[in-house]
């Protein structure tokens, strides 16, 4: 039998047949058109798993079950998108609408970030570990967090704001209205941020070379770039990233102590360039017994919020 997976995006529905195995047998995706009724969207959701039973040669009864890992808030009891920022889902009931659409036995719906959370717990970074955390370095930061292999959405289904736990008093504003949050600090943005502040106070900085003397041209590669290039300035914004990440990272630790956590996103294209410094500042700051959590890069990329959402039933 085979599951399929969807990952409702602001621009994309992607939706993916995947097996037994958590491999993904094939994909497709239809653009979301996110100014659209809600009822318009969740048809081409089923439309879109329909082709992927024609083009695989089976049919819907071929399918035991649909995931979808979609924005926002969402009510996994229930099958029901309480809210959804850029997508107008208030309060629908996704999970019913698309069953008229798409005759499965059942569905599931789980928030995106931690649908590819779960993904990569049950086939990824943490597969075969039972505690495992997220993190995804983007505009913002992410996460998700599995307790004895399940997915963690607190009373309300809104927990796994990982980016909003706040790492200094009165800090930088974020846009959830706190200040000092993880991920005013710690996202692509905040590095960015970073970036430009020290370009300012350095105006030799190799980075500007980089960015063709236009400050606006900053990215999350930047620092990382000039200072592959031995400067010193550069050298300077890394380690203050490293340093912010590595305080909200050794708080995860302290309070969930989860066998992985894993980093994707853009930063995390680092790879052992973000992840060695990190591993010894972390361990700085936790308390550690007999065995360390493993901080280790994601390894599905786009995939994971596929892979999640199959594996939700």
């Amino acid at each position: 039998m085979y599951t399929i997976g969807i990952d409702l995006g602001g621009t994309n529905i992607a939706a993916g047949l995947v097996d037994e195995s958590y491999n993904i047998i094939r994909k497709t995706s239809l653009p979301t058109g996110a100014y659209r009724d809600a009822d318009d969207i969740t048809a081409d959701m089923a439309k879109a798993c329909r082709i992927l039973c024609e083009e695989e040669g089976i049919t819907a009864e071929d399918v035991s079950s649909v995931g979808i890992a979609t924005p926002g808030t969402a009510d996994t009891d229930h099958g029901i998108v309480i809210y959804a920022n850029n997508l107008p889902f208030r309060n629908y009931p996704i999970a019913a609408k698309f069953k008229e659409l798409f005759p499965v036995k059942k569905v599931a719906i789980a928030n995106d970030a931690n649908a590819a959370a779960y993904g990569e717990a049950v086939a990824g970074a943490g597969k075969g570990k039972s505690n495992f955390v997220m993190l995804t370095l983007g505009t913002g930061v992410g996460g998700g967090i599995i307790i004895d292999g399940k997915l963690y959405t607190g009373f309300n289904y809104s927990a796994g704001e990982l980016g909003h736990m706040v790492i200094v008093h009165n800090g930088r504003q974020c846009t959830c209205g706190r200040k000092g949050c993880f991920e005013a600090y710690s996202s692509a943005t905040g590095l960015i941020k970073m970036t430009k502040e020290k370009m300012i106070e350095a105006p030799n900085s190799v980075m500007w070379e980089l960015v063709d003397g236009d400050i606006r041209k900053v990215t999350g590669r930047t620092a990382y770039d000039a200072m592959r290039k031995g400067d010193e300035a550069a050298k300077a914004v890394v380690d203050e990233y490293v340093s912010y990440l590595a305080t909200g990272t050794a708080n995860l630790v302290n309070i969930f102590e989860p066998n992985v956590i894993a980093f994707g996103g853009g930063v995390a294209n680092e790879k052992e360039t973000l992840l060695a410094p990190l591993r010894e500042l972390v361990l700085n700051e936790t308390y550690v017994t007999n065995e360390r959590t493993e901080i280790k890069s994601a390894v599905l990329g786009n995939d994971a919020g596929i892979v999640g959402a199959a594996a939700l039933v």
